[in-house]
């Protein structure tokens, strides 16, 4: 009986760690023929405002904030500024380096980020794969994020984004992008 229950844990387990189901099964290609195009260029430039909420590994909110972001590009490289206030009273900052390539692909790099971030804009819909070092306040770990932002017709950003750490879902974010005064 006990290995029979060992088993099933097991094999649950493989199920939700196998890459070819849920959220991290997605791939840009299957938004290529949805509208309006999400050009980062044009759609993550100027001022912006960011409403979210993180969920912990069991589901529960475990942080809300909102941000301010800025947005500046010069041809294909640019930046993103975030500044985020949390409602437990904490302030965080974060500035993406943004670089475009070839196809919708393009790179990103911050201070918090391992290595190098790689996106994929396809369609109404964008892509970015990183490795993040959360701050000593927070553990320090260091978790592989898929972000996945949505463009709406009304030009908002929906962002939704999934952490993992030894391929096991921790965390999960959702949030809006908006121009600012919108």
């Amino acid at each position: 009986m006990k290995l029979l229950l060992v088993a099933i844990i097991l094999l649950l387990l493989l199920a939700l760690l196998r890459p070819g189901l849920g959220f991290r099964s997605q791939h840009p290609e299957y938004y290529a023929n949805t509208s309006p195009a999400f050009d980062i260029r044009t759609h993550l430039s100027g001022e912006m405002i960011s409403e979210g909420m993180i969920y912990g590994p069991l589901g529960r909110v475990s942080s809300r904030f909102v941000a301010t972001m800025t947005g500046e590009w010069e041809g294909d490289t640019g930046t993103l500024s975030e500044n985020f206030s949390y409602a437990s009273g904490g302030t965080q900052m974060r500035k993406w380096f943004l670089t475009m390539g070839e196809n919708g692909s393009f790179t990103a790099t911050a201070d918090d980020i391992i290595g190098t971030g790689q996106g994929q804009q396809m369609g109404a819909a964008v892509r970015l794969t990183y490795r993040i070092r959360l701050p000593e306040s927070a553990g320090g770990h260091v978790l592989d994020v898929t972000d996945w932002m949505y463009l709406m017709e009304n030009g908002t950003i929906m962002n939704r984004s999934e952490m993992r750490k030894f391929g096991i879902k921790v965390a999960e974010l959702i949030a809006t992008m908006r121009p600012k005064g919108e």
